[in-house]
């Protein structure tokens, strides 16, 4: 028996052809998550569908269920472990209930049924700004109002429609507990918290390497590592359904950890930069990046469930013991190199505060109010004190204008929607939904993505109508599509996913078939159907995706991010301006948030589209990361230099209004280029803090006014990091590699 199971492995036998099935299968699916949810979705849909259909013998009960079940179990991608998902399916019932309800009550006329979808298309679509949950069940809600708005126009089933939804979705949540749960993906917090360890090393690395007693070299590995970390956490190379964008307190606080670790790491890397020779850096400064690392590497743990909530008080005590010290010599001159470390890691370990108030408020500790710092930055970043239907409003508001990605994504696709069912209700399509279907399942956000996922979308179709028309010709027996729907169901769920959409597409047809076959048979003509919806469907898509902003989002992320530059500089010389005795720049500093906001959109959006070979070239994410580090630089640098606090020299003026014109003119350009379609060259030379202070030594010696100079030196330090930003945007990027969509083969 041995020998014979040698021979057959040999000989290419069912146990090797067994092995490489499941090699192939675990390469295209590691972890096996497809295959797990295939067959989750396969017993729910099969026990919903057969006890309806012949159990209770009401089609439209098995009809509502099947579909309640597969829109969810397909078309939504939903964040985080098996019982949030399964959370996630049951609080998504009542908008579920209220979109059938109005597909139900508009059916009986084509006209209100378009326009119901043109406004439910929008807004379901549109709600996707509201975070990972809402996007993540974008689709699967459309589905609902669209089966419902099609004739027979039935008010009188609503309740076996909604009943048939809520028994689908209530069984799939429970099997998404109960069936072979998903692993729990790596989580937003765990990546933070990696990014704060490797940040917490690289400042304890530059502690020990500004003291003389680590090799330079060693420390940029280190910074590497950070960087890469750093890198991990950018929003738009993370699926949708994982990314904290939701308007909420917790999600708001994750993006400002992130936020104030992508600045924490360009000012700690400044230190070297402005570092005296070896061995000459002040204990005070030491002492305060040690205690830097330690609540760096305290607040990322505290991220994690279970963790304590890392506190402030050590690190507040060292920031009051550094700002007592006065970098003079014995002959009271000023020690120009001194003032600048000791500002810069002053500035580091203002930048490790809002790590750490931040972190707090996404852990839900309760806020300190008797912390100045922690209630300043507070309401800043996490606006604990606001009302959540408040957040979401203005995420809302601030995506509400035509240049927004989100916006304009939804109102293409309520557009075609709109469109596709005139079409359907006007030409009395036979399930006419399927052209609204085909249009949901091709549009993309550029005319040349559309095409091309048109394609396959015919292909599969054409292909699985064939085979449909065959069974129903030579096999039109009710009991074989009885015994064969969960074949065709493992097929579509599982293996359409795995080979790529046109196998998912011809797969998908023919569960279609089965399903009506049981429904109301209709022979051939139900596969003719198929094929002529989908391929209306597909027409309308590519249509809308020709006349609406057919180039995708590629325009509009050179416009916006140009828009952000533009605001940033804007940002900086209000800064200037109101330490020099002006007011507070909070119009700028509120126009730059909204324009960060809209360029991250778009870059998330274009992330997902076929790549454009000029806009390729521009490193975007340093381009964002300009912008974003302007605001969150701007933002801290106030906190500690408040307006005015340099009025009193205005020997200074000069220079630092010369320096931040300078700095906001390199803005201008660079956005100027974006618009044009160049990549940027800013033109800019990095600068240092000691270099700009020593040409006014002598007026600061005869000051000696320590506070005045610290504040001096701060915001030199801030034009400074702001500079470093720009620089990193000169060398052109290298192209970057298409991305795969869901359901698309890499």
């Amino acid at each position: 028996m041995e020998n014979d199971r040698e021979r057959g492995a040999c000989d290419g036998g069912p146990g090797v052809l067994g092995t490489g099935l499941l090699r192939w299968v675990h390469h295209r699916d590691p972890g096996y998550v497809a295959v797990r949810r295939a067959a989750r979705l396969t017993l729910v849909v099969s026990t919903v569908f057969y006890g309806s259909r012949y159990g209770i013998g009401n089609p439209t009960l098995a009809t509502y269920a099947l579909f309640g079940a597969i829109a969810m179990g397909t078309f939504a991608q939903l964040p985080g472990s098996a019982r949030k998902r399964a959370g996630i399916l049951l609080a998504a019932l009542p908008p579920a209930w209220v979109l059938i309800g109005m597909g139900t009550a508009l059916a009986g006329n084509t006209w209100a049924a378009a326009a119901g979808m043109l406004v439910i298309g929008f807004v379901v679509a549109f709600a996707g700004v509201g975070g990972p949950r809402l996007i993540g069940l974008v689709g699967a809600l459309q589905l609902f109002y669209i089966l419902a708005c099609f004739p027979p126009y039935q008010p009188q089933t609503l309740p076996e429609r909604l009943i048939g939804v809520t028994l689908g979705v209530t069984l799939l949540a429970a099997a998404e507990v109960v069936l072979w749960p998903d692993p729990v993906p790596v989580s937003y917090r765990q990546r933070l918290a990696d990014a704060a360890d490797h940040l917490a090393a690289f400042l304890d690395l530059t502690r020990e390497t500004l003291r003389g007693r680590r090799d330079p070299r060693e420390r940029e590995a280190v910074h590497r590592a950070a960087s890469e970390a750093l890198a991990r956490l950018r929003l738009a190379d993370l699926p949708a359904e994982q990314r904290p964008i939701a308007a909420g307190v917790e999600d708001r606080a994750l993006r400002a950890c992130v936020a104030s670790m992508q600045v924490l790491l360009v000012k700690a890397a400044r230190l070297a930069a402005e570092a005296p020779p070896q061995g000459s850096i002040p204990d005070v400064a030491t002492r305060l990046l040690a205690g830097c690392a330690d609540t760096t590497r305290t607040a990322g743990r505290s991220l994690r469930r279970g963790e304590p909530t890392v506190t402030l008080d050590d690190l507040n005590a060292r920031i009051a013991a550094s700002e007592q010290a006065r970098p003079t010599s014995r002959d009271g001159t000023v020690l120009v190199p001194q003032l600048c470390v000791e500002a810069a890691t002053l500035s580091v370990a203002e930048q490790v505060r809002i790590l750490a108030i931040s972190a707090r408020v996404a852990a839900g500790a309760p806020a300190d109010r008797e912390d100045t710092a922690a209630r300043a930055y507070q309401d800043l970043f996490a606006d604990r004190p606001r009302h959540p239907w408040t957040l979401y409003w203005q995420q809302f508001r601030s995506h509400l204008t035509i240049r927004s990605a989100p916006f304009q994504s939804a109102l293409r696709l309520a557009v075609a929607l709109a469109a596709a069912r005139v079409i359907a209700g006007v030409l009395a399509l036979m399930h006419g939904f399927w052209v609204l279907l085909a249009t949901l399942t091709v549009l993309r956000t550029s005319a040349v993505d559309t095409r091309t996922a048109l394609r396959p979308a015919v292909l599969g179709t054409i292909g699985g109508a064939v085979v449909s028309g065959l069974l129903m010709l030579f096999a039109n027996r009710s009991v074989i599509y009885v015994a064969a729907l969960p074949v065709a169901m493992v097929l579509a769920f599982t293996v359409g996913k795995l080979l790529g959409p046109a196998w998912a597409q011809a797969f998908f047809t023919l569960l279609l078939t089965f399903v009506f076959a049981q429904l109301a048979p209709g022979g051939l003509q139900l596969a003719e159907a198929r094929l002529v919806n989908v391929l209306l469907g597909g027409a309308v898509g590519v249509l809308a995706g020709v006349f609406m902003w057919p180039r995708g989002t590629r325009r509009e992320l050179r416009r916006n991010a140009a828009v952000a530059l533009r605001a940033s500089g804007e940002v900086l010389v209000g800064v200037v301006e109101a330490v020099l005795g002006g007011e507070r720049p909070d119009g700028a500093l509120e126009r730059g948030r909204r324009a960060v906001v809209l360029a991250d959109a778009s870059y998330a959006q274009y992330h997902a589209e076929r790549p454009d070979p000029g806009t390729s070239r521009v490193d975007w994410p340093s381009v964002l990361a300009a912008g974003h580090h302007a605001l969150q630089g701007a933002e801290s640098t106030l906190y500690r230099n408040p307006p005015g606090c340099l009025t009193g020299w205005p020997e200074t003026a000069a220079q630092l209004r010369g320096a931040v014109g300078r700095l906001r003119s390199a803005y201008d350009r660079t956005a100027e280029q974006l618009v044009r379609g160049d990549v940027p060259e800013p033109g800019v030379t990095p600068i240092r803090c000691v270099d700009e202070l020593s040409g006014i030594r002598p007026m600061l010696d005869e000051r000696g006014d320590g506070n005045a100079m610290r504040h001096l030196a701060e915001i030199q330090l801030l034009l400074a990091n702001c500079t470093d930003g720009l620089t990193r945007l000169s060398p052109p990027a290298p192209l970057r590699p298409e991305v795969a969509r869901p359901g698309e083969r890499s």
